[in-house]
């Protein structure tokens, strides 16, 4: 008598798998790295200080502080400060790890399209996630401390109007880390380039999206509850498209290059 054939059962493949290792380990590594740490505890330490700073002049001379004011020039010096930080911490993203890239990318069954998006993603994950919670953390304190005059959905839209903004650095930072081989030179590119198209948009006619001018002249009324939507979608909506039109050309400009 025959002896049945074993039944094989199809084996599903997860095509997305690749793409959320590479996620994961990056996401663990951005953690640990000492230049995320470090921006961090910057961050806090500022936002602690100046919070402090006003409170204490409130109650030593009686002047009293708005939290729309206070929160602008903090979410201000966040994004400006933080540029420098986000750039070294998304640069080397791809740039540092090109010994040991085609090893990766290669030989892992894990395509250059998957292991760009996920890199990308996760740099966007860990600078975004910590901005909106230090960001929220400080809305947080304000309501206790000082006079309020924030608007809940204002204060959400002055959070992802800043998101955007720093959304753009992180995704110039990967793209830059595709194409160059050496991180040092794609921290001097990136940063040289950043700071002077925002010089260049800060000089322009006003008819142009500044980065400087929507954090100095729009904050303030965004926050209090007082903003245009339409100018306010067409900022984060350019902000937004910026950034994915970069990391298309990052992309396909990393999947045709050697390793």
């Amino acid at each position: 008598m025959d002896t049945p054939a074993p039944v094989v059962k199809a084996v599903r493949i997860n095509r997305l798998l690749p793409y959320w290792a590479v996620f994961q380990a990056d996401v663990r590594q951005t953690l640990r790295s000492w230049v995320y740490r470090f921006w961090v505890l910057l961050s806090a330490l500022v936002g602690i200080g100046y919070l402090l700073y006003n409170v204490g002049v409130y109650r030593e001379a009686g002047i009293t502080q708005n939290a729309s004011s206070l929160i602008t020039d903090l979410l201000r010096w966040t994004v400006l400060g933080s540029v420098t930080l986000i750039v070294v911490l998304t640069a080397g993203s791809i740039s540092s790890e090109r010994g040991t890239l085609a090893d990766s990318v290669l030989s892992r069954g894990i395509s250059r399209h998957q292991y760009f998006l996920g890199k990308w993603h996760a740099r966007l994950a860990a600078v975004l996630g910590t901005f909106l919670v230090l960001g929220a953390l400080g809305l947080t304190a304000s309501h206790f401390f000082l006079h309020e005059d924030l608007s809940f959905t204002g204060s959400l839209l002055a959070l992802a109007t800043s998101a955007a903004l720093l959304c753009i650095v992180a995704t110039c930072g990967v793209t830059v880390s595709a194409l160059v081989n050496n991180t040092l030179l794609g921290v001097a590119v990136l940063w040289v380039a950043l700071y002077g198209t925002g010089i260049l948009l800060a000089v322009a006619p006003f008819g142009l999206p500044s980065p400087q001018r929507a954090l100095n002249n729009y904050l303030p009324n965004i926050l209090q509850g007082h903003y245009d939507t339409l100018r306010l979608g067409r900022l984060m909506g350019w902000s937004l498209l910026l950034s994915a039109g970069v990391a298309v050309v990052g992309m396909v400009s990393f999947s045709r290059r050697d390793v």
